[in-house]
């Protein structure tokens, strides 16, 4: 299993949120371009970049902190917040991002979403973040009646092969991810690379969810917290199979 650190940004800065709760921004550090090189410098090979004032903007305010730490590190970056234009992704892939993580623009204009998989094939990840199970989009502000796994088999059908879902409920809250959420989809969805994110609060939790079959977890405040270090982050990867 890949254990994948996550950068969240706000104003150029590494913040972390409750639950996606704008109100709930604590700020870590000003400087992203060292913290990915922490990552680095721990044998991490994956990043997590989310932009969040892209988010709710519609469309990436961060491009220039992709710039750097693309440039600085030799990680593979995963890139999402804003993407709803086609000249959005051109930007992000110009920028240095290998794969662009899709979901509102999945929810709200399937047709695009359809061409940019077509376009780019495996570099899209879809995001399919979900409250009860049913998908939200637009920063988790919009809460929508589709089914989370109907959703992910509707992408996987175009061609996604790998899925980030975020339990928004367990965001940040250090309790422990959504397992149910992610034996619900692998037993639907059994062929999907699912990367799980939200809750995960310990070496536990990732071991845990490496036993499950899962491809990839994402990794944020938990770290910020001081309860998973990179070197420990980097232990799961060596001493579990990937998913």
């Amino acid at each position: 299993m890949i254990v994948i650190p996550a950068i969240d940004v706000i104003e150029g800065r590494c913040v972390r949120l409750s639950k996606g709760d704008y109100d709930t921004k604590k700020v870590y550090s000003d400087d992203p371009v060292a913290m990915a090189r922490r990552f680095e410098d721990a044998g991490l090979t994956h990043l997590h970049l989310v932009d969040l004032e892209g988010a709710r903007a519609h469309e990436p305010r961060n491009l220039d902190v992709l710039s750097a730490i693309c440039e600085a590190t030799d990680l593979v970056v995963d890139y999402g917040g804003g993407m709803y234009a086609t000249s959005s992704l051109e930007d992000a892939f110009a920028r240095g991002a290998s794969y662009v993580t899709c979901g509102s623009i999945a929810v709200r204009d399937p047709d695009l979403a359809a061409l940019w998989i077509d376009r780019w094939k495996e570099r899209i990840i879809l995001g399919a973040d979900c409250i009860d199970g049913l998908v939200s989009s637009g920063a988790w502000m919009d809460r929508s009646s589709l089914d989370v796994v109907e959703f992910i088999l509707k992408y996987m059908a175009l061609g996604v092969g790998m899925c980030i879902s975020t339990d928004i409920s367990k965001d940040g809250m250090l309790s422990g991810p959504g397992y149910e959420l992610y034996g619900r989809i692998l037993s639907s969805c059994p062929a999907i690379r699912l990367v799980a994110s939200g809750g995960i609060g310990s070496v536990d939790d990732l071991e845990r969810l490496a036993g499950m079959g899962l491809y990839g977890a994402i990794v944020g405040k938990a770290f910020y917290e001081g309860l998973i270090t990179p070197e420990e982050m980097k232990e799961v990867e060596q001493c579990l199979p990937r998913g």
